[in-house]
């Protein structure tokens, strides 16, 4: 009976996840260096517009300015508002469209620094069971939000898969609900070392079937069951460490 109780013991230890999905987090933003940008300033391009993130003590501001021919246009977003400003002139907004230019100014932000963003107050984590991508393994990590703080997207999902022999973050994948809803999946096209920062650029992907589960894109993914929609780039990358 004694042996019985010992072998069950030494199952459920074994079974035991070894790290933690927060013990994970940490170690991969520590991986990429991000915690030095907790206070910094960082600039790059994205899609003609550029963009620059300034944090310092908690606060941030985080800005993005669309330029052509004639017009200049700046959104700033900080912790307690938005602001558009068009040629340099405060522009007055609808609160819708206050959210939605900052909804799109925070989401390009937010997955620059990846993993970063993953510690903030209304962050839900949940390690769930590892899997092997292309021959390799990984923790698997569901993110979900608090409604109070988790912003007006708090409802999405996001996945997350860190790799088990240096916790690097090589895919993420989330389901949304914002105009029609939809599943998005993202591998690691390219990574770039700033000043000792990881950066990553990511090849964007969709399921080719809208009714999958969505637990499971990773074998979709492995299956060639995604189609290929976009390349998220950062170009001219800058950090400026206070």
């Amino acid at each position: 009976m004694r042996y019985l109780y010992i072998l069950l013991l030494l199952l459920v230890v074994s079974c035991k996840p070894k790290f933690t999905a927060q013990e994970i987090i940490d170690k991969s933003i520590d991986y990429a260096k991000l915690n030095e940008i907790e206070n910094a300033t960082i600039s790059f391009n994205f899609r003609k517009n550029n963009y620059k993130a300034t944090r310092k003590n908690g606060t941030f501001e985080l800005v993005r300015v669309i330029q052509n021919d004639s017009t200049k246009i700046q959104d700033i977003l900080s912790n307690d508002s938005f602001k558009r400003f068009v040629n340099d002139r405060l522009v007055e907004l609808t609160e819708k469209d206050k959210n939605r230019y900052s909804n799109s100014v925070n989401s390009v932000h937010y997955f620059s620094v990846l993993p970063l963003g993953l510690n903030d107050k209304a962050v839900q984590k949940k390690l769930l069971e590892s899997v092997v991508i292309k021959g390799k393994e990984y923790y698997k990590v569901r993110i979900t939000f608090t409604e109070e703080g988790g912003g007006e997207d708090f409802d999405d999902v996001f996945i997350y898969w860190f790799a088990k022999d240096n916790f690097q973050l090589d895919y993420v994948a989330y389901k949304y609900h914002t105009n029609g809803g939809g599943v998005r999946f993202r591998d690691v096209k390219q990574e770039k070392i700033v000043d000792g920062i990881r950066f990553v650029d990511y090849n964007n992907y969709k399921p080719l079937d809208t009714d999958i589960d969505f637990y499971a894109i990773d074998s979709l993914y492995e299956e060639g069951s995604l189609k290929k929609l976009s390349e998220i780039v950062l170009e001219d990358i800058h950090v400026s460490v206070f």
